[in-house]
């Protein structure tokens, strides 16, 4: 009866009468006053107004498997070959990695709404409350040499980048090697990791994380993070952006599969990477020292430049941040 309720009131540029909404279902006035109020409970904001009836003024930013699988009908992709989604779930990288196990096949997209043990790069947690962020792995099956795996980090971040200033606008940059920001803070995180033989992979999965409708976050990331609703005073719709994404990300793999590098993604990369030509603090485990980002090479690494010798940074090994703050 909920859905039939909200059909009716979808298809309406007017209000819906109460007494039509009885006609027509054969139901109470009693049963569609509880569905108006279970309605509201779920994020509709339904108006009424006495002796002309209820008006649908705005729908909550829901995710489904169907509404995902429609969106990226319009982008007229068909790179997803599956689409998974879990109202909860603990990380859906976790998740993708024990289904790979299991059978899930190549280019299958996993989403959830909420995730209860977000994971970020170096084991760090990641900030996903239900309702307002993306949180999606993309589960991947490719054949190239295991060493090439984590290149694929990049494209993904360029995908992201593309796809947010696409759709919402926002001028967002690439910070290296895996964090999209904007501002100087950020608002996607990416995690790949990877299941491998000696010399071929089983399984790559991306894991991303993007703030899309987020109003506020916790006090100890309210410095350092930002989402597209903070940026632009403007919800979006999560299944376009996913699917804005995927379908950016396609173009880019395609690009990478064609080399099994970089090479012919560098140039726009490094026109994406806020780190360009500035100065960075350069953490290792053992010291940490300024230099300036110059770029990075056919294999993803950050070519630095420090008292005029250039040197490459590998993401694996290091943390690279603004000389004064997070970017």
């Amino acid at each position: 009866m909920k859905s039939k309720v909200l059909e009716l009131l979808k298809h309406s540029d007017d209000y819906v009468s109460g007494q039509r909404i009885c006609e027509q279902l054969g139901v109470s006035r009693t049963a569609v006053w509880k569905v108006m109020n279970r309605l509201r409970e779920e994020g509709y904001v339904i108006d009424s107004v006495n002796n002309k009836g209820y008006k649908l003024l705005s729908c909550p930013d829901l995710l489904s498997e169907d509404l995902i699988s429609s969106s990226l009908h319009e982008r007229q992709t068909d790179f997803i070959r599956k689409v998974v989604y879990l109202p909860d779930v603990d990380s859906t990288n976790t998740y993708a990695k024990s289904a790979a196990e299991h059978g899930l096949p190549d280019r299958t997209l996993v989403t959830a709404d909420r995730q209860t043990s977000g994971k970020g790069r170096r084991g760090r947690s990641f900030s996903s409350p239900g309702g307002v962020g993306i949180f999606m792995t993309l589960l991947l099956k490719p054949d190239i040499p295991p060493l090439k795996a984590s290149m694929l980090t990049l494209p993904a971040g360029m995908a992201v980048c593309q796809a947010l200033r696409e759709i919402t606008g926002i001028p967002a940059m690439i910070k290296w090697p895996n964090d999209i920001v904007i501002n100087g803070k950020k608002i996607c995180g990416i995690l790949t990791e990877m299941s491998a033989e000696m010399d071929s992979i089983n399984h790559i999965v991306i894991g991303i994380g993007i703030n899309v409708n987020n109003p506020e976050f916790p006090e100890d990331i309210r410095q350092v993070a930002t989402s597209a609703l903070l940026e632009t005073g403007k919800p979006f719709r999560r299944s376009e952006i996913i699917a804005g994404v995927m379908a950016w990300f396609e173009k880019y793999y395609n690009t990478f599969l064609q080399t099994s590098d970089l090479s012919l993604l560098k140039e726009e990369y490094n026109s994406l990477m806020i780190n360009t030509n500035r100065k960075v603090l350069v953490i290792r485990p053992d010291e940490q020292y300024e230099a300036i980002a110059r770029s990075i090479d056919d294999d993803g690494e950050l070519i630095i430049e420090r008292d005029g010798v250039r040197a490459k940074v590998l993401s694996g090994e290091v943390s690279v941040r603004g000389v004064y703050g997070y970017v």
